[in-house]
């Protein structure tokens, strides 16, 4: 067992470049989007304010909510926390999703949107991280 273990690590460990550089530029695509919508809830555009009071939530949480969007993406995007920064905004795209719920929004156009980038967001990681992928084995 102890051996079969120490084989999947080496083979993980030599991961081919391409899987490597494929999971830092969908990580990159999900930290960018993810800056991009930070950005968005500090500014009053209309349809920040439209998004806004879709879903009921005041206009003034927007700052509070941009920070903490923008604290967690940051986590993911520094390897040696983006574990933990996966996991902190995994939490916060099933508040997005919980909100688009309850606010009676489209399935595919508005709900699934935050569990598509979550999957992005996973994706990349285990690409990029051999450790993930030895503990979250995918194939034999």
């Amino acid at each position: 067992m102890q051996s079969e273990l120490m084989e999947s690590a080496v083979y993980v460990a030599r991961a081919s470049r391409k899987g490597y550089w494929t999971g830092w530029v969908l990580s990159g695509l999900v930290i960018l989007s993810l800056i991009l919508d930070a950005g968005l809830k500090f500014t009053h555009a209309p349809q920040v304010l439209e998004a806004f009071a879709k879903i009921g939530l005041p206009v003034s949480l927007g700052p509070s909510i941009g920070i903490l969007l923008l604290l967690c993406t940051a986590l993911y995007a520094i390897p040696q926390t983006s574990l933990l920064g996966a996991v902190l905004l995994t939490g916060y795209l099933g508040g997005a999703i919980a909100c688009q719920l309850r606010a009676g929004n489209p399935l595919f156009s508005y709900v699934l949107v935050p569990a598509y980038f979550g999957a992005l967001l996973w994706l990349g990681i285990y690409l990029r991280e051999p450790r993930l992928s030895t503990m979250l084995p995918l194939r034999k």
